[in-house]
């Protein structure tokens, strides 16, 4: 905060008449008092010179999520993890800038397995269209702690409610490979396509009857889900197999490339019957999602947009055919790459097929030079802010066809490109990231007023 020091009038005066005589310069004299002995003759020893100190206000910073609505009508949300949402200063972030939230890890498979990646959890018996069919035990702690603060937090706040999107029902990644095992043990057979049917039902149908079934403390918190993630292979553009990378092990806990789903079912119907899944037990209001990263490099855009094509062609009524509503373009972006072009080109084909485009897990990777040092960060900065003000411009040149944005997370030192991947749009240089609207003490970068003009 900016402090203003003004001494008594007598002394400004003096500071202001010791150069000048009326409108003409004077030459200083050497011999002339200093001020300390000036102030001396006019405060005698015992008397106090007052100082009067002025603050000036604090830049008022804009609540985002009121500036993003007026400005162009969309939403504007953030990710958060379980270990983020313990610390206070991401909870007040959350809180006053973001109406919509995505829980990071929570809502994924392994986690609802309790995070037993290694073997299942323990078994229960479950009922499944009459039938009687053998279940891994669900954990939903970890995901209930989180929601149970938005529930709260929305309590408290009727008029500035925070809503959940549920991320994800069906991925190769973080699901753990005994799921798709004769009794939920890898070293045993895959299961047959029938059998793994009866299982992707049964969690399809667990999860969305928990949270947003009738008698469910969380109906009405979720305005939407992804059903499935990231399915179109970076490679070829078609789908991704089991040998998505050949150097990963099948046998692996869990998988960064490789789709046991795929493994299992041979084909894309596993996909398909999600979304038929999906649109049986989820309410007719939550919305149904396809999202996936590397959306605009034209080889996998392609593949993407005839996975779309095909579950808009099984569309039908609850209970007998796919509903999806939006594709979710990631948004794992570089500093020059995807260009504008491909972006509002993305966007249009995307809206083409399935009616309407999200920008789900927005960040933008650092330059390959950025070193994270203090003196490198406003240049970064300066580039990040350009960069943003690019994609924000695309978004709302499509204004009819996009309708919010999410960023992967909230402030810099949490996100996960901090963290070294090769998979997923992640950071494969091991050097520091600012990929977010925050830094790491928590103030707006400047990056973050370019969605609040």
């Amino acid at each position: 905060m900016k402090k203003i020091i003004a001494l008594t009038a007598a002394v400004l005066l003096l500071a202001g008449c010791a150069g000048t005589e009326g409108n003409a310069p004077v030459a200083a004299d050497p011999a002339a008092e200093t001020t300390e002995e000036i102030k001396e003759e006019i405060f005698p020893e015992n008397e106090t010179v007052t100082e009067t100190v002025t603050e000036e206000p604090e830049e008022e910073v804009p609540v985002l999520r009121d500036a993003v609505r007026a400005n162009s009508g969309d939403f504007v949300g953030c990710a958060v993890t379980g270990a983020e949402i313990d610390d206070p200063k991401v909870w007040d972030i959350i809180t006053t800038h973001f109406e919509r939230v995505t829980l990071g890890n929570e809502l994924k498979p392994d986690c609802m397995f309790g995070y037993s990646v290694a073997q299942c959890p323990g078994t229960e018996t479950d009922t499944l269209n009459g039938e009687d069919i053998t279940v891994p035990k669900l954990d939903h702690s970890r995901a209930d702690r989180m929601l149970d603060r938005f529930l709260k937090w929305n309590e408290e706040n009727p008029d500035r409610k925070i809503m959940i999107r549920g991320h994800v029902l069906v991925w190769h990644s973080q699901t753990p490979e005994w799921f798709f095992h004769e009794e939920y043990d890898k070293n045993k057979p895959y299961v047959s396509a029938a059998e793994m049917d009866k299982r992707l039902e049964w969690y399809i149908k667990s999860m969305l009857s928990y949270y947003t079934g009738e008698g469910s403390r969380y109906k009405g918190l979720f305005y939407g889900w992804d059903v499935v993630n990231e399915a179109v292979s970076d490679g070829s553009g078609t789908y991704r197999t089991e040998a998505e990378n050949p150097s990963e092990p099948l046998s692996d806990d869990r998988h960064g490339s490789n789709s046991s789903w795929w493994a299992v079912y041979r084909s894309e119907q596993y996909i398909i019957n999600a979304f038929k899944y999906a649109n049986k037990y989820a309410p007719a209001e939550l919305e149904l999602y396809y999202n996936d990263y590397n959306e605009c490099v034209r080889n996998k855009k392609y593949g993407i947009i005839e996975l779309l094509k095909a579950i808009k062609a099984q569309e039908g009524a609850s209970g007998e055919g796919t509903r999806i509503s939006a594709m979710g373009m990631q948004g794992h972006y570089g500093m020059t790459d995807p260009s504008t072009i491909d972006i509002q080109s993305a966007i249009k084909q995307y809206a083409e097929v399935v009616g309407k485009v999200q920008l789900t897990e927005v960040d933008i990777r650092a330059s390959e030079d950025y070193d994270g040092s203090e003196a490198a960060k406003p240049a970064e900065y300066e580039k990040l802010e350009k960069r943003y003000n690019v994609i924000w411009n695309c978004v709302k040149s499509a204004d009819a066809e996009v309708e919010g944005i999410t960023f992967w997370g909230t402030v810099d030192h949490y996100s996960w490109l901090q963290s070294r991947s090769d998979v997923g749009g992640g950071s494969k240089t091991g050097l520091p990231q600012c990929p977010l609207l925050f830094d790491e003490n928590y103030e707006p970068k400047p990056c973050f007023y370019t969605f609040t003009k």
